[in-house]
C-alpha cells in the first residue's frame, strides 16, 4: 500500500479497534493506541485480560465479536502464532483495513484477509506511519 492509500485510510478513519490492548504504558500496545486517541481517534480496545476495564476512555472488551459498531481500522499487537485463531472474528467484523503491528507476518491470514477484500498493512507501526505521513519528516 503506497503512502498516498495510506493517508487516505488514516484520514477518512474515526474507529479504531486494538486487537491485544495493553493497560502497561511501557507496552507498544498501550501507548500506540494512546497516542491514536490523542490524534482524535476513537478507539476500541479488544482483550479478554481487561475485560470491563476502561482503556483510552472506552471499555475494554474480550473479542472483536464484542464489538457493536462498525471499525474502519482493526490494529493488531497479537503475535502471528495466534492470528490464524482470530481469522473468524476478523471475517465477520469486515473493518475497513487490517494493520498488523511492527514485527507481525503471517502469509496466510493476510492472503485469507485480501481474499475476502480486506486490505492488509503487515510489519509497520501504525503510530510511525501517521506521524511520518501526516508530520512530515522529523529533524535529526
Amino acid at each position: 500500500m503506497n503512502d498516498q492509500e495510506l493517508r487516505a485510510y488514516l484520514s477518512q478513519a474515526k474507529t479504531i479497534a486494538v486487537l491485544g490492548a495493553h493497560k502497561d504504558p511501557s507496552r507498544p500496545a498501550h501507548y500506540v493506541p494512546r497516542y491514536l486517541r490523542e490524534q482524535g481517534y476513537r478507539v476500541l480496545p479488544v482483550n479478554p485480560r481487561f475485560q470491563g476495564e476502561e482503556l483510552f476512555g472506552e471499555e475494554a472488551v474480550a473479542s472483536l465479536l464484542d464489538l457493536k459498531e462498525p471499525v474502519d481500522i482493526l490494529d493488531v499487537f497479537r503475535p502471528p502464532s495466534a492470528l490464524m485463531d482470530h481469522l473468524p472474528e476478523v471475517l465477520a467484523l469486515r473493518p475497513g483495513l487490517v494493520w498488523l503491528q511492527s514485527g507481525i507476518r503471517h502469509p496466510e491470514f493476510e492472503k485469507a484477509l485480501k481474499e475476502a477484500g480486506i486490505p492488509v498493512v503487515a510489519d509497520r507501526c501504525l503510530m510511525v506511519e501517521h506521524k511520518r505521513l501526516f508530520r512530515g519528516p522529523l529533524p535529526l
